[in-house]
């Protein structure tokens, strides 16, 4: 009876060992993912130029918090080993300065030594960055990171519908996909999208896809005339799903590209990847043929017009708010932000003298000597100050302000401070560092209401949903700026010619896939 024990005994024993073993075993298992990225959308047609403190940097687990679909019960989480590294972030801006860019890439490869080997990498990029003395630096970016990583790694790449695609970074990638929506409600489903692409690919053993399509369309459209609330673009990415078909069609992208950096990179692009041939091929020439065949139907996502006329209408109408889109500089798409024309011609309308004339928030113009001065003064003293123009002045000089202190708020992480000076009914929004105002509580919180004001003028472009679900009425101004809506007024140089609407009239180009090879095919 004794020995039928123990002999019970040692196999429980070794039986809980082996499974101690298994779960070990099993942990080891799962794949080793890198995460790691610089995203900006920078104009050089903009005098502004992005350094490194421009970028808001997550280092570490702190990265993880940017993506809620990392979260403990996502289901994501705990099918790889993550390994985390650099994810910089920058409002959009101008050029960045080569010494921002090797400062933030070296940092990245750095950590990314200290993590290998890797079986994967997921790739947060915008796609839209330029730097000084450098084409395509995302493509940079990633065949350093291959240098480091090796060719055999999975990468997947997740990126915005207004970057560029060129055939270095689509050849240093294995999945590669974009934003759907514009504006980009989309943004955090496509990044979860790009991160479930890449684990399916691993934990099914199939690795990189057998075939990757890249066709460039030489379609180079201003943002605004891009939106997918509208026609033809909405059609146009709601034709994407239909394309895909699981391993066949992995997954399949549209980039319109940036039109405010001079470089030979920027058009529109088409990007599908599988492991069925013909069917990659396929899919990719029907998206690009549709693209080509609508480029003549992309207008604006609302009425546009020169900045008086649109002041016409605003002060005649008689709903509220009436927005107003200041396009020109807008700093969400690269603009300096601090652009002074139009408050400029805002000032010289009798209108906004009177005590009962129509009232306008002004969001908003840059101005470091004005806020402290406004410090200094306090909340319901009267301020005589210039703001603006202190990097962009080719179209006005600052612009005074002389007015009635309404507001000052403290520790915004874009703007560290910002000031509401009422001049008239006049409300002009003030900030130590440039900011885009998108959301309703981004005044409330200033003590204005967005609802009740006739006119609101925001530096913007298509409106942000908040903005847009809160308008009465609605007119985009054609006004001038780093990001200049026009895109004929702008002086190419760079671009692959011909390319529409610059060449309006250009023969039909070849929209045949061309077919990338896999990563671990290139000869760096």
């Amino acid at each position: 009876m004794k020995k039928i024990v123990s002999i019970t005994f040692i196999i429980a024993v070794l039986s809980a060992m082996f499974a101690g073993c298994n779960s070990k075993k099993s942990e080891s298992d799962l794949p080793r993912i890198a995460i790691a990225g610089i995203a900006i959308e920078s104009s050089t047609f903009s005098p502004a130029v992005s350094h490194e403190e421009a970028f808001k940097t997550r280092v570490g687990d702190s990265v993880f918090t940017y993506y809620p679909f990392f979260a403990p019960d996502s289901g994501i989480i705990d099918r790889a080993t993550w390994l985390p590294t650099l994810r910089g972030h920058a409002m959009p801006g101008g050029i960045v300065t080569r010494e921002a860019y090797e400062s933030l890439v070296t940092k990245t490869l750095d950590m990314l030594k200290d993590r290998l080997p890797l079986d994967g990498l997921f790739f947060d990029i915008h796609g839209a960055m330029s730097v000084q003395g450098l084409d395509d630096p995302e493509g940079d970016f990633l065949v350093r990171i291959r240098q480091l990583i090796g060719t055999d790694v999975l990468v997947s790449t997740s990126m915005d519908l207004h970057g560029s695609v060129s055939p270095r970074l689509a050849q240093n990638t294995d999945l590669i996909t974009c934003y759907r929506l514009a504006p980009h409600e989309d943004a955090i489903e496509t990044k979860k999208r790009a991160v479930t692409n890449l684990l399916d690919r691993l934990e099914n053993g199939k690795g990189k896809p057998a075939y990757k399509a890249w066709i460039p369309v030489p379609i180079l459209l201003p943002g605004e005339k891009t939106s997918t609330r509208i026609e033809p673009a909405k059609s146009l990415y709601a034709g994407i799903p239909g394309v895909i078909r699981k391993d066949d069609v992995i997954d399949a992208s549209i980039w319109m590209s940036y039109p405010w950096a001079d470089e030979p990179r920027n058009h529109g692009v088409v990007v599908t990847y599988g492991d069925d041939k013909e069917a990659v091929a396929q899919a990719a020439e029907k998206l690009a043929a549709h693209f080509w065949k609508v480029r003549k139907e992309f207008e604006f996502v609302a009425p546009t017009a020169p900045l008086d006329e649109c002041l016409d209408k605003a002060l005649a109408s008689t709903v509220k708010p009436f927005i107003i889109s200041d396009m020109g500089d807008n700093p969400t798409a690269g603009g300096a932000g601090d652009v002074t024309w139009t408050l400029h011609e805002i000032f010289k309308r009798p209108e906004f003298r009177s005590p009962t004339g129509k009232s306008l928030i002004y969001a908003s113009i840059p101005g470091e000597e004005f806020v402290k001065k406004a410090l200094e003064i306090g909340v319901g003293g009267e301020i005589d100050a210039e703001a603006g123009a202190a990097v962009d002045n080719r179209y006005a000089p600052p612009i005074r302000l002389k007015g009635t202190i309404t507001a000052i708020e403290k520790g915004n992480i874009d703007a560290k401070t910002e000031v509401v000076v009422k001049c008239g009914t006049i409300s002009v929004i003030v900030t130590e560092r440039r900011k885009g105002y998108h959301t309703e509580e981004a005044f409330t919180r200033l003590g204005l209401h967005p609802r009740e004001a006739d006119i609101v003028v925001v530096k913007i472009g298509y409106l942000e949903p908040d903005l847009y679900n809160m308008r009465a009425d609605w007119i985009m101004a054609s006004t001038p700026g780093g990001v200049d809506q026009d895109l004929l007024r702008l002086d190419y140089k760079r671009l692959n010619r011909p390319i529409y609407p610059l060449d309006a009239d250009m023969a039909d180009p070849d929209l045949s896939a061309r077919f990338i090879p896999s990563s671990d095919e290139i000869k760096q």
